[in-house]
């Protein structure tokens, strides 16, 4: 049976009631030309046993392999208590805490959740979380405009070596705002020039991705520096698990970036063929008011017992439309819930544990595979756990070649750009993490090896 509470003769006694002849009549003020129309393509109902069964079929389609995989999503170990507790009914089906005296539960979670991703980023406060990581990097360009009193231009400097698909959503989210995206090049080595650096420029913000798309550490220090002599703020796109070990934003150059925002999947997220995730966006005190999504708060009742609470709730829900932050910060509740997990059962400890094997092991497999005829660095100098390498042949078909040994090897970087790197259909990105064993790392060499042999000797 469908899942739709009005019958049809509901439907005929409510248009009857209110007068008028169908359903369509109701959106008549619609313009014609915003119409959908017809949804063509949209497939016929399935019942429950049929639709478990297909998505059983599509979910096996991810057993089996090696994975190498990176570009935003990464193969990290996910220690079993996670989601064991996040599967619990108190959090799997809980929804929005709008009832504080009823919530407690998930507020203190939340809460737990902001002080440790801002303890990792090294900023003062953080949201309870937006969609995913590239729409946090449009609420924060959002942001950065509302919450720069020193520069109102509309201008923000982007880094080409920003991730291709977080620029491409920012920019359609932003674009009808009034806001120009400029992009800011890079050098040979693949991070952004300094001697480019427009001496003239006066951005309201500048966007720096660290690592960056191609696994490269920028010169974060520098460049914040550069960017706040021209008041301009500093958005960072980090992945939270570098931060383990690496400089946290807030403390790049001498005064730190303004606003970090990233994906919180490799915090306990499965990769889950792409979806779903978190974004997390942290920032300093001064742009709190700015912040878009949920931010909670402790305090203490009249008998001094803790309680926590929705704080600052700038949402449209909550204020005037127009005096609203964001009307797309959804908690994504059950995957920080999962993340907050994580990082309690880690500690600081076991996330510097990860961060270090996960960059010790893919430095191991870039230099042997470098060692292998034909296969070139795209980029010199220090990467953290992803990598680039141009190889002799299409890495589609390499990619292809080696699923059927059960590795996936990495991603072809012409699915995500082909204006910034030459030939970047021959180009190959590869990640490592803490899951991969020395046996796995060999096995991904010698059939890549063997693979660019046989096509050598053809």
């Amino acid at each position: 049976m469908p899942f739709v509470p009005h019958t049809e003769a509901d439907v005929a006694a409510m248009l009857a009631e209110i007068g008028v002849a169908d359903i369509e009549t109701l959106f008549d003020e619609i313009p014609p030309h915003l119409a959908n129309g017809s949804l063509h393509n949209v497939p016929a109902g399935k019942s429950e046993l049929a639709m478990l069964q297909l998505m059983a079929e599509r979910a096996s389609l991810d057993e089996g392999y090696t994975c190498f995989l990176g570009g935003g999503s990464y193969d990290h170990h996910i220690p079993a208590a996670v989601w064991d507790i996040t599967s619990r009914g108190e959090f799997m089906t809980a929804y929005t805490p709008y009832q504080a005296e009823a919530s407690q539960g998930t507020l203190q979670l939340i809460y737990e959740y902001q002080s440790m991703m801002a303890a990792l980023t090294g900023m003062d406060v953080s949201n309870a979380s937006v969609y995913d990581g590239a729409s946090g990097l449009a609420e924060a360009m959002l942001m950065a405009l509302r919450g720069n009193k020193k520069n109102k231009g509309g201008q923000i400097l982007v880094a080409d070596s920003v991730h291709p698909n977080y620029r491409t959503a920012a920019r359609n989210i932003v674009k009808n705002q009034g806001i120009e995206l400029l992009p800011l090049g890079l050098d040979a080595s693949g991070v952004i020039d300094l001697e480019q650096l427009p001496a003239d420029a006066a951005p309201a913000a500048l966007v720096i991705q660290q690592p960056n798309f191609f696994g490269r550490l920028e010169t974060v220090d520098e460049l914040t520096d550069w960017a706040h002599a021209r008041n301009a703020l500093v958005i960072a796109v980090v992945n939270p698990m570098t931060l383990a070990v690496l400089k946290p934003p807030g403390e790049w150059g001498n005064d730190g970036a303004d606003i970090v925002c990233g994906d919180g999947q490799p915090l306990g997220v499965p990769m889950a063929s792409g979806g779903p995730s978190f974004g997390f966006t942290c920032c300093r005190q001064s742009l709190v008011r700015q912040m878009p999504g949920r931010i909670i708060g402790r305090t203490e009742d009249l008998d001094g017992k803790i309680g926590y609470a929705l704080t600052l709730q700038a949402r449209e829900q909550h204020i005037r439309r127009g005096k609203a932050t964001s009307n797309i910060c959804t908690n994504q509740g059950l995957l920080v819930t999962a993340g907050t997990i994580y990082m309690s059962l880690m500690g600081p400890q076991g996330l510097a544990e990860v961060a270090a094997q996960s960059h010790a092991k893919a430095m191991r497999l870039r230099q042997a595979l470098l060692a292998l005829p034909g296969v070139e660095p795209l980029f010199e100098g220090a990467h953290f756990h992803e990598f680039a390498l141009r190889l002799p042949r299409p890495a589609s078909q390499v990619i292809a070649a080696l699923m059927q040994q059960g590795i996936l090897a990495g991603l072809c970087l012409a699915d995500f750009t082909n204006d910034l790197v030459e030939d970047a259909d021959h180009v190959l990105l590869t990640a490592v993490t803490e899951k991969r064993t020395d046996a796995e790392i060999d096995a991904l060499v010698a059939a890549l090896g063997a693979e660019l042999q046989t096509e050598e000797q053809a």
